[in-house]
């Protein structure tokens, strides 16, 4: 098994975290890992985007131009990395702002509308985690108790009590995630 995965947004979206509670997750899961973020010079607002590999064989490099999976945020991300997920895998995108949509029909395209989910529930701090649910939906490359280890391991003790709602928000995401094609 070996998946590699590009999440791109921009600042303060939760990109970054979302790519480090997947590497710690396969860490808890035996799973050889590289996590390697890349973000503009804004604090937030800028763009950023993370390639998380997991694999259970060793990985010969953390540098990928090809992804089993990309998860989109935002427009300038889906101009950016539609045209590298390899035939055959998967683009998963939340809706909000997403004015070109995608058109490749070699992929598996699938919609989570987080943005509007997390402005309807009053919880945009839960915006990465039910994103994250609609991807571990779709590609369960990581068990459930692993991504709450990763979870905890990724945010600061002061958030923890945030574990319970984070949690409820993966689960979530799982249900709200629909396929296009």
């Amino acid at each position: 098994m070996k998946e590699t995965l590009i999440i791109a947004g921009f600042g303060g979206q939760g990109v970054l975290s979302m790519g480090k509670i997947l590497a710690y997750s396969g860490v808890m899961q035996d799973l050889e890992v590289t996590w390697m973020p890349s973000y503009g010079p804004e604090m937030r607002g800028g763009t950023a985007n993370v390639t998380v590999i997991l694999s259970d064989k060793r990985i010969s490099s953390p540098i990928a131009h090809e992804y089993d999976t990309a998860i989109v945020l935002n427009q300038q991300s889906m101009d950016k990395f539609e045209s590298m997920v390899r035939p055959g895998g998967v683009l998963i995108y939340d809706t909000n702002g997403i004015t070109h949509h995608p058109t490749r029909t070699d992929i598996s395209i699938y919609t989570i509308d987080a943005t509007a989910e997390c402005a309807r529930l009053g919880q945009a701090k839960l915006f990465n985690t039910m994103i994250l649910g609609g991807y571990l939906k779709v590609r369960p490359v990581v068990q459930m108790e692993n991504v709450m280890v990763g979870l905890k391991k990724s945010l600061p003790e002061r958030a923890w009590k945030m574990l319970p709602e984070n949690e409820k928000a993966i689960q979530h995401g799982g249900e709200i995630i629909h396929q296009v094609r």
